[in-house]
């Protein structure tokens, strides 16, 4: 038995010996990001959510004193600021990668704090371990700044890294220790109503897109490259003269227009639809189809990334709504009861849309789209 019991725990050991190997070997490919976004908590759930990270610690940069701790920092008193460490394998995902995050998940505008937290102590910074990640850093700015969502400047400083320091235990992985109130926190931070008000839903965006070579994801189209430049929504006073009654009760409101009453149901005509406010492209009269219904309906939207989905409970029965990307409108929901090939049909407001023919796409900026209502496509 004793013998038995020696090739078990020989052959176990092996295994055990040959694991550690294997996760030494994967660690030692990593590389470490530090970056500051206000309050680590969030910041700390965000990049743990991408794949090829590893680990993210939570802690502070930025200040002189050696060590310090938790009060002095919050306190304001030693010069750092709430940062986070990423290890990740950057043959899974990139610094830029990363950066796209970072920058979707913070008010890069604002350098006095985040959102419901004030001061230095909760600054937005970019710590880089490298020339290469500064550069990367500088070149995203630098595009955020000219196409982004933003009027106001991108103010977040980039500066080389100096020290990092690890919080308590109880501040890592605070969203899974303390969930209750960590949502409670959340929810009132205002730092979710930002992100959605600028960036729509962010869940579903694929970060694999962007690269250390790439890092906008911008050089793959025209198309791709619109996508940051110009695709916002007016202010609330262009709201209020440029859309009418129904148009506002719809795309603000979360309104349904009148069957068989709007502008869009029964056109024929070939050409896309797009966000009446953004003008981002939403739908081809390719996927176009008759449904009965009286409004537009589409087999698909124009590409897998042109809407957001959400769930909507405000009638009896939970809906998936259709909300546009970066104008963040209503358009209207997708249903299950579609023709194939998709089996799914997206049911419009014709008042949240503006429909642009074929032949004027390209006038309009939109000659990269034409593939998509062509025969050809």
């Amino acid at each position: 038995m004793s013998k038995y019991i020696f090739i078990m725990l020989a052959v176990l050991f092996t295994h055990l010996s040959m694991a550690q190997n294997e996760i030494n070997e994967k660690q030692s490919h990593e590389q470490i990001a530090t970056f500051a976004g206000g309050c680590f908590w969030c910041v700390e759930e965000a990049f743990e959510q991408m794949n090829g990270v590893r680990e993210v610690i939570s802690g502070f940069s930025g200040g002189t004193e050696l060590n310090p701790t938790y009060q002095e920092v919050s306190a304001g008193k030693t010069g750092h600021t709430e940062s986070v460490q990423v290890y990740y394998d950057p043959n899974i995902v990139s610094y830029a990668a990363l950066l796209q995050k970072f920058w979707r998940i913070i008010d890069p505008t604002d350098n006095k704090g985040q959102f419901v937290d004030r001061g230095q102590q909760y600054r937005p910074e970019i710590f880089y371990h490298t020339d290469q990640q500064r550069k990367i850093a500088q070149q995203t700015k630098q595009y955020l700044a000219e196409h982004g969502p933003f009027k106001k400047p991108i103010v977040v400083p980039i500066t080389r890294f100096k020290s990092f320091y690890p919080a308590e235990d109880y501040h890592q992985n605070y969203y899974d220790k303390n969930p209750i109130r960590y949502k409670v926190y959340t929810f009132n931070s205002g730092r979710y109503d930002f992100i959605e008000k600028f960036w729509g839903d962010t869940s579903d965006i694929d970060y694999q897109q962007y690269t250390n070579q790439n890092p906008n994801g911008v050089n793959q189209s025209d198309a791709a490259q619109a996508r940051w430049k110009s695709y916002s929504k007016p202010s609330d006073e262009v709201l209020q003269q440029k859309l009418t009654d129904t148009q506002f009760e719809v795309t603000q409101e979360d309104g349904t227009e009148e069957p068989f009453n709007n502008a869009y149901w029964d056109n024929k005509r070939p050409g896309i639809y797009v966000d009446i406010l953004s003008g981002e492209p939403l739908f081809s009269s390719t996927d176009k189809y008759k449904s009965g219904t009286g409004w537009p309906s589409f087999t698909q939207p124009i590409t897998s990334d042109a809407v957001v989905e959400k769930e909507d409970n405000s009638w009896f029965y939970t809906r998936t709504e259709i909300r546009s990307r970066y104008g963040n409108n209503h358009i209207g929901h997708v249903f299950s009861d579609g023709p194939k090939p998709t089996g799914l049909r997206y049911c419009m407001n014709s008042a949240a849309l503006e429909f642009i023919p074929l032949d004027e796409m390209k006038e309009h900026g939109y000659g990269d789209y034409i593939k998509y209502v062509t025969a050809d496509n």
